[in-house]
């Protein structure tokens, strides 16, 4: 069975959500499938990881035109489809895309992200699945009342348009996918039930736990220029570290992961390290005592909490970054939902060892039992055969 995989983005490095979920996606797939990867691509350093994507699957990029990009973004503004759809969409892409569906001829197609929706919407002769992943209408309106007033406008907009643009396109695909029950909710169609929810996993292989020096108390990682992220990290450490360093004066934070905000480096002092890109995120998670994501903003399934809870890592977050993962308050992970319940949290597993390595434990195993990538993507495998 031949199937034709239509990516916003090159799947590599796994610095973004939407890459890690489709490379490890694809993994799953190309042991089911003829598999045929087209990814756009709208970067000038992306050439140096295409060997090794190369190596692991039949993938063409189709590089996205800067200065299209900006003319396309330009007539958004006189449209009512959502900005990242424009941004995303090329006629040059849209040609060579067909060209290689008449070449290739699936037998299915699987979008992954509303973005590359245009592409294969008013294609009818080949079935289709489109992944939702997020829902991003929701995650859009979450980052309004954070913003200034300019940037209010347009992510208010944006965030309308995300809402109408994720109902109409569900009629032009045959099966839909998204990360989560709770983001099944989050999409206003009537027949969201009819979305299969397919989880994230974690590659257990990579993401194991090992010993290493405890330099810093807590770590905190992620795409530190996703609005979610930077604001995750500026309330970290503005309001929740300082409670937590009245009791534990010496406590020290590791801010890892790419692309850092101006907000984000200027948080970095004697006690918050801001290292930026790693090349192994696991150094980073292993060189703490616990791991913090106090997300208050976003949807979709925090990849971040997978990896850290799969390396034995104690864990503290936020009931709203919980509702998708689903751990036990108080046995695999800690919650809190103010400031002063997330840095109680985070003293208590700091000051008391039995619990933080029982979280620990509990943490890894409900990761082992829940989320692996090779079950996950089953649910999709089945549905593109069905």
């Amino acid at each position: 069975m031949r199937l034709l995989v239509v990516l916003p983005r090159v799947p590599f490095p796994l610095d973004k959500g939407d890459k890690l979920r489709a490379y490890h996606q694809l993994k799953e797939l190309a042991s089911h499938f003829q598999l045929k990867v087209v990814a756009l691509d709208d970067s000038s350093i992306i050439d140096k990881y295409m060997d090794h994507l190369r190596e692991e699957f039949n993938i063409e990029v189709i590089k996205l035109k800067k200065a299209t990009i900006v003319y396309r973004l330009f007539r958004a503004l006189f449209s009512d489809k959502p900005f990242q759809v424009h941004y995303f969409f090329q006629r040059q892409a849209n040609r060579r895309i067909i060209e290689l569906i008449n070449d290739f001829q699936p037998d299915h197609i699987y979008c992954q992200l509303i973005r590359t929706a245009e592409y294969v919407k008013k294609l009818h002769t080949v079935p289709k699945t489109i992944d939702y992943m997020d829902a991003f209408s929701k995650g859009m309106e979450r980052r309004i009342n954070g913003a200034s007033f300019i940037k209010k406008y347009f992510i208010r907009l944006e965030a309308s348009r995300l809402l109408k643009y994720e109902n109409l396109i569900f009629d032009y695909f045959e099966n839909k996918t998204i990360i989560s029950d709770q983001d099944q909710s989050l999409i206003y169609h009537p027949e969201r039930k009819d979305i299969t929810v397919v989880q994230n996993g974690v590659d257990f292989d990579y993401f194991s736990p090992k010993l290493a020096e405890k330099k810093y108390d807590l770590v905190f990682t992620g795409n530190m220029s996703y609005p979610p992220n930077v604001d995750g990290a500026m309330y970290l450490v503005n309001e929740i570290l300082p409670l937590v360093r009245a009791a534990i004066p010496n406590a020290k934070l590791l801010i890892a992961g790419a692309n850092p905000t101006n907000q984000v480096i200027a948080l970095e002092c004697e006690h918050v390290v801001v290292s930026g890109w790693v090349d192994d995120i696991r150094d980073a998670y292993g060189s703490a005592s616990l791991f913090i994501a106090p997300m208050r903003i976003g949807t979709g399934l925090q990849n971040k909490l997978l990896e850290a809870m799969a390396m034995s890592l104690p864990c503290v977050t936020t009931d709203f970054a919980n509702r998708a993962l689903g751990a036990e308050n108080g046995v695999s992970v800690l919650l809190g939902n103010t400031k002063e319940e997330l840095a109680k949290a985070v003293i208590e597993l700091l000051t008391n060892k039995q619990l933080a390595d029982r979280v620990a434990k509990n943490g890894c195993e409900f990761i082992q039992n829940n989320y692996n990538w090779k079950t996950s993507t089953q649910r999709l495998i089945d549905l593109i055969k069905q």
